[in-house]
């Protein structure tokens, strides 16, 4: 039921005539980018991305464990019904997806921040991860268990895949407040704007 509602995900427009390879290509250069967000503007500065990449930066905050490795086990039950709702192709890709992005974290884990300033963060920041989020849904995957449901809930709600995502994730940046301040918090939202309009920008552009 859910395929013949999502044609716009799943058919080959999306993604022009490219092969399987080829849209593997595309979303390593998706994850790597988050990874360069991740790990070089964000984490380190104490600003979230929302849903399931949100909630690993503050567990690895809390726990000292690499944010790549919460994200992969954490987003495991989301891309099991991903596969129910999206087809094989999309879990093996979103698998292969979350494995180069934990890789790719724990490679940059030990570099320092990029920079510190917040426009910068929250600008560049923004949008190498809206960059890199948008190509690996556009392109037949996912990094993030929210974006399974915000995929499908976009389909039958009035709403775009990026304002779903934005919905879902008012609770986690309120609970940021109390873990890292309500400056950090303000910056994670902003950031977390900025990438989400670039999300639909990639993801809607002909």
């Amino acid at each position: 039921m859910y395929k013949s509602r999502i044609p716009h995900y799943l058919s080959r427009s999306r993604s022009g005539n490219f092969t399987a390879f080829k849209n593997g290509l595309i979303i390593l250069l998706g994850a790597t980018l988050v990874a360069v967000s991740l790990q070089l503007f964000l984490v380190k500065n104490y600003v979230i991305d929302g849903g399931i990449v949100g909630l690993s930066i503050i567990l690895s905050h809390l726990f000292h464990i690499d944010v790549g490795a919460l994200i992969l086990v954490l987003n495991l039950p989301f891309l099991l019904a991903g596969f129910f709702f999206l087809g094989g192709r999309f879990l093996l890709l979103s698998l292969f997806a979350s494995s180069v992005l934990a890789g790719e974290t724990y490679i940059l884990a030990p570099y320092e921040e990029v920079t510190s300033h917040p426009l910068l963060i929250i600008i560049l920041g923004g949008l190498l991860l809206g960059m890199g989020v948008g190509l690996i849904i556009r392109y037949g995957a996912c990094l993030d268990g929210t974006e399974v449901l915000a995929i499908l809930f976009s389909e039958r709600l009035p709403l775009t895949i990026g304002q779903c995502i934005l919905i879902m994730n008012t609770i986690l940046f309120g609970s940021s407040v109390f873990l890292f301040g309500i400056t950090e918090a303000a910056y994670s939202l902003a950031t977390f704007f900025v990438a989400y309009k670039t999300i639909d920008t990639i993801i809607m552009r002909p």
